[in-house]
């Protein structure tokens, strides 16, 4: 089993602004506030978080098992 990833680079889709950040590894993070355009960032249909939708790497229970439903 790979090492599981904690920290994720989230991209506003609105401004493009990056911001790195550490994921919860016991919760899911349903909304983020874009530092720069204050954009309110929610997850895409389909996905479980903003990590999931805006992330360079998904949250950890997706990472541990990408079939599972990590919000369920």
């Amino acid at each position: 089993m790979n090492e599981i990833e904690l920290w994720s680079e989230l991209t506003c889709p609105e401004c493009g602004f990056s911001e790195k950040m550490e994921m919860p590894t016991d919760a899911c993070m349903w909304f983020h506030e874009c530092k720069q355009c204050k954009t309110l960032l929610k997850p895409k249909p389909g996905d479980c978080c903003v990590f999931c939708s805006y992330g360079s790497v998904p949250c950890p229970p997706i990472q541990a098992n990408p079939r599972a439903d990590c919000c369920g």
